[in-house]
């Protein structure tokens, strides 16, 4: 695939999800749609969404429910992109959430991959292309990243580091929907700084290609490590999104009582 046709691909998927249409997320303004529950979204969504944002840089779409169209429609129109998705201008979002509540919870940026950067890298380990069997018997706590945990028979394909006949780095692809697989990575902590999580994530990524899917990375802005191995690996920065929900999930997630 091209660039062009992997973005393509991407824009698609978000559109169906946000329940806009792909140009949405080049209009160069803000626009809001009716989030509801379709076929064809990534599997562990749970739609609709009374608000999640998305944007691939040049503007904001907001996807919620209609009680939420105005509030959220005010504040994406207020603020530009870039500030939509940082403090101190989250709190004015936030704020207008939590009257009915809800409240600020999931926080992401997603990358893809870049064709003429997409290389196999190599490590100091044995590297081995493992298909869903081969998956389906490993320990999902110790790999917790790179296997789902509770959806088994989306990991359909990964590659592993072996030292002998150890298991030291793992990356591995869930089919979270039709068109594009989503790439997790572990590597033991004694194992890292080696080479492993790019060896592994460039060489799974070729291979998800390879099926006709695109491949997708999602990383944390904080989480420097993650957001390193993708640049490495060939992957660049696409679209991020954040979700509302529940006041009561936030405060379970953080270990609180409702």
């Amino acid at each position: 695939m091209t660039k062009e046709e992997i973005w393509a691909v991407a824009r698609r998927q978000s559109a169906l999800e946000a329940g806009c249409r792909p140009e949405d997320f080049l209009a160069g303004h803000p626009v809001v749609a009716l989030s509801r529950k379709v076929e064809g979204a990534r599997r562990y969504l749970e739609l609709p969404l009374s608000c999640n944002l998305i944007s691939y840089g040049g503007n904001v779409v907001a996807s919620v429910t209609e009680e939420w169209r105005a509030a959220v429609s005010a504040y994406i129109e207020r603020f530009p992109p870039e500030h939509c998705f940082e403090t101190p201008n989250l709190h004015v979002l936030n704020d207008a959430l939590e009257e009915k509540g809800l409240r600020l919870c999931f926080m992401a940026e997603y990358f893809l991959p870049e064709p003429q950067l997409l290389r196999p890298l190599d490590c100091p380990y044995t590297l081995t292309l493992l298909e869903g069997e081969d998956l389906a018997g490993l320990d999902r706590k110790l790999w917790s990243n790179a296997l789902t945990g509770d959806c088994p028979e989306r990991d359909v394909l990964g590659f592993g580091a072996y030292e002998g006949e150890k298991l030291v780095g793992l990356a591995a692809c869930s089919a979270d929907c039709d068109t594009m697989w989503q790439i997790g990575i572990d590597v033991l902590p004694d194992h890292r700084r080696q080479g492993v999580a790019a060896a592994l994530t460039s060489r799974l990524a070729l291979s998800v290609l390879e099926r006709g899917r695109v491949p997708f990375y999602c990383a944390a802005w904080s989480n420097l490590p993650s957001v390193r191995n993708a640049i490495k690996s060939g992957f660049r920065p696409a679209w991020v999104e954040m979700t509302a929900k529940p006041a009561g999930l936030v405060a379970k997630l953080n270990g609180e009582k409702p």
